[in-house]
């Protein structure tokens, strides 16, 4: 099986390189000025150039107007939109023809029901990303470093196209392989020295354990 892995918040060269290498099929680049991987349009646009024709190149907002996504887009000239914050599905519906590029929606999990929330987004938005919900004291909707109760998963259709979140790392990602057969993985702080800095040793090493986990089959 093939997994699809999207390492987040990449701010320099030297960490997209350790992405790219190590096999990533997307880049992300996060665009919230409360986030610490926050960047520029004009930085990312330096990366993504970098990566383009390599991997796929992810813009992620928080709520942002459409004065914030022209610039971005015109900047950064991304492959797919990830909208992090409360979007309506009419938002992404706005959103996807406004600028024709596919869309991810971050959905928040806790508990089982809260699957619920995809029922209005699907046929809408072109892939899913499951995550936990931040703590109450987080000003960050992502990029918490807390995973959720994988099982609650078992109940997900087939049918939904989803990337896996939330507090992975080298020390969990068979564990999460192997209970959810999850396709697509995204991380951020799991390959962090330091909220925000990407470590290029961690990177590798995540591949690695992707990379021994993709034969476990889920439970």
């Amino acid at each position: 099986m093939s997994i699809s892995v999207k390492i987040c918040g990449l701010k320099t060269e030297e960490t997209i390189d350790a992405a790219l290498h190590g096999g990533a099929s997307h880049v992300g680049f996060i665009f919230f000025e409360k986030s610490p991987r926050n960047v520029a349009p004009a930085t990312a646009a330096r990366l993504a150039a970098r990566a383009r024709g390599r991997a796929k190149t992810v813009a992620v907002t928080v709520n942002a107007d459409d004065a914030m996504l022209d610039d971005i887009v015109a900047q950064v000239a991304p492959d797919m939109l990830q909208l992090h914050g409360s979007e309506s599905p009419e938002r992404v519906v706005a959103v996807k023809q406004r600028y024709g590029l596919p869309v991810i929606k971050a959905i928040a999990l806790r508990e089982k029901g809260d699957l619920d929330r995809i029922a209005p987004y699907r046929g809408v938005v072109d892939q899913f990303l499951f995550e936990a919900k931040p703590p109450a004291d987080s000003e960050l909707p992502g990029g918490n470093g807390i995973p959720f109760d994988w099982h609650i998963l078992s109940s997900l259709d087939g049918g939904v196209n989803y990337m896996l979140s939330g507090g992975l790392d080298a020390d969990n990602v068979g564990a999460a392989l192997s209970e959810t057969g999850a396709g697509a993985l995204d991380l951020s702080s799991g390959v962090e020295s330091a909220p925000g800095v990407k470590d290029t040793g961690l990177i590798e090493e995540f591949f690695d354990a992707v990379r021994a986990g993709r034969t476990a089959s889920p439970a």
